[in-house]
């Protein structure tokens, strides 16, 4: 779905298309507390020991690529969505209660991540298993179920937008060596 962001010029009015898609994901992402600044900083937390000189811009450059993919953007915007409406009640059983505690056993929630790690090749899956299994920065956070936020989702989004991020940089480390 695009919008149109109206100006004049020359008397005539000029249509520039804004993603709606985009925009409204990096707006649930920030409404939901995670800033791409900390996702840069799980892609620092992944590459620091492979590239000596990696600076958090670079991570953060490489996160907001992943965050202009389709494919991530839709995965966002479901994953949020369920986890919104799990908090609210709003989910029939036992579906609701599956999300809301998060249940073991479910791994819809991961399934979903993958496709976002999916789009950068297969170094995201390891990248991927390591930062779920380690949980550093912003997901330990997301991970606190006393909170009484549910993040089902937005744990495992998270993970994987900084683990396709970090096969990103490293795919382009490799091709300039």
């Amino acid at each position: 779905m695009l919008i149109h962001n109206m100006m004049e010029v020359g008397g005539k009015m000029k249509g520039k298309p804004i993603e709606m898609t985009e925009k409204t994901a990096r707006q649930w992402l920030s409404e939901r507390g995670v800033s791409v600044k900390e996702i840069g900083e799980l892609v620092l937390y992944l590459q620091h020991k492979y590239h000596s000189n990696l600076q958090l811009e670079e991570c953060v450059a490489n996160v907001e690529r992943v965050l202009s993919k389709r494919e991530v953007q839709n995965a966002i915007l479901t994953g949020i969505q369920l986890d919104i409406l799990s908090e609210k009640g709003l989910l029939e059983e036992p579906l609701q209660s599956i999300i809301e505690t998060d249940e073991g056993l479910y791994g819809v929630d991961e399934i979903l991540a993958l496709s976002i790690v999916n789009v950068y090749g297969s170094i995201g899956f390891t990248n991927y298993g390591f930062i779920d299994k380690q949980k550093p920065g912003i997901l330990q956070r997301l991970n606190d179920k006393s909170s009484g936020e549910c993040h089902t989702f937005l744990d495992d989004i998270v993970g994987a937008i900084a683990a396709a991020a970090s096969s990103r940089l490293a795919h382009r480390a490799e091709s300039t060596e």
